[in-house]
């Protein structure tokens, strides 16, 4: 079975570089391995130092790096014309009747999805082929990343509920409405196309949400502003379904750097790695150093590698299975779930700290960050069994 890597963080952290080096590791183990580029600004291809000129284009289809190596960036218009052809001229047609020119509504109906459905295709197809060991997914920033893991979801109730009504209903007012309305109504090929595009993704919801499968790494910055993005990321992913294993804090100041115009930079980075290793434990928390070069190449990318894992450390190793927590509604109000293997009930302490539910075990302290609909609630009742503790969350 494929394993999954996602990358995700704030834009600029470094998640590519780390991507790719990961890919490099992965390769030199034996993994046939594809690093995968979702992010609409790609810079893949760059983390690479590939000619502009010569591969422009290029890695729209796996371009191969080494024997066990290859790298994929996602081209939308080349996807439109493979997949999204009667979709994509359909929402032309609309958008010429307004009044702009053909090359603008082109541009236009490249719509909200597309490119993450597109890489959740390939995912899908390279899964179904055996073709890699390994993919792993350089993400774009953090809220293009939510929406990724999102869309099996959302995609599934809409075929199930929306798509067969609304293909129905279209279909037997279309002769009337075509002529009446000034826009013509979409032909059963769009609605095919639909149908085609869902059959391609079936399954991958269940892919990304298992733990043997599927791992999010989240890459951040010694920074406070990058580190608040990091924890509602951290927050997101757990309340979709989908485990983290890691945490890589890249750029981090090293210790052989004692000029004095660092110094306030250093106590603040010592300040937001402690706050890191509280806020994500039991997560692995892994650092890299600040390099004095920028990191491009290959050989650069290799030194990355060497920084980032031992010389035998298997990226691809599965470290947790089990998500720090979940969320979930019963009868109207909310809770929150956490496994603890080793608390005892009288141990563990709660208290609410701004959006953040802090559970304090003995002298140790837990942070879970609280979604949206939740900030507003405090602990109302805590019951520890089976080793798992279950937090009642109400209004006050």
């Amino acid at each position: 079975m494929v394993r999954i890597l996602l990358f995700s963080g704030k834009g600029g952290v470094g998640k590519t570089s780390l991507a790719a080096a990961t890919g490099l590791q992965l390769s030199r183990l034996g993994y046939r391995t594809l690093v995968m580029s979702v992010d609409p600004a790609h810079s893949l291809a760059d983390a690479f130092d590939l000619e502009t000129d010569l591969f422009h284009g290029k890695t729209s289809d796996p371009l191969p790096i080494n024997d066990r190596l290859s790298i994929l960036e996602v081209n939308i218009q080349k996807e439109i014309k493979r997949h999204w052809q009667a979709i994509s001229a359909y929402v032309v047609s609309v958008l010429r009747t307004t009044g702009i020119s053909e090359v603008e509504a082109e541009e236009l109906a490249i719509l909200p999805g597309m490119e993450e459905l597109s890489a959740m295709m390939y995912v899908n197809q390279f899964r179904r082929e055996s073709r890699y060991d390994i993919i792993v997914l350089d993400c774009a920033p953090t809220a293009e990343s939510m929406r990724f893991v999102s869309m099996p979801t959302t995609l599934e109730w809409y075929m199930k509920h929306i798509f067969p009504f609304q293909r129905g209903l279209i279909k037997a007012v279309r002769p009337l409405a075509n002529r009446v309305s000034p826009v013509e109504l979409p032909t059963d090929s769009y609605f095919a196309n639909v149908q085609d595009l869902f059959g391609r993704l079936d399954g991958i919801g269940e892919l990304l949400e298992n733990p043997a499968v599927t791992s999010v790494r989240l890459v951040t910055n010694p920074e406070k502003m990058v580190l608040r993005e990091t924890q509602r990321a951290f927050v997101y992913f757990s309340l979709h379904g989908l485990t983290v294993d890691s945490v890589i804090v890249n750029r981090v100041l090293p210790r052989t750097v004692t000029d004095a115009f660092f110094e306030e930079w250093r106590a603040s980075q010592a300040h937001i790695l402690d706050e890191i290793a509280g806020y994500f434990s039991p997560v692995a928390v892994k650092r890299v150093p600040l390099f004095t070069h920028e990191v491009l190449g290959r050989e650069r990318l290799e030194e990355l590698a060497r920084s980032l894992y031992a010389e035998e450390e298997d990226p691809a190793k599965v470290t947790r299975t089990e998500a720090p927590f979940r969320f979930e509604k019963r009868d109207g109000h909310y809770e929150i779930r956490m496994h603890l293997p080793f608390a005892a009930k009288g141990d563990i302490g709660l208290f609410k700290k701004g959006d953040e539910l802090v559970v304090q075990i003995g002298t140790l302290r837990r942070h879970i960050g609280l979604p949206t609909s939740m900030a507003a609630l405090s602990p109302h009742r805590a019951k520890l069994e089976n080793k798992v503790l279950t937090v009642e969350m109400r209004e006050n």
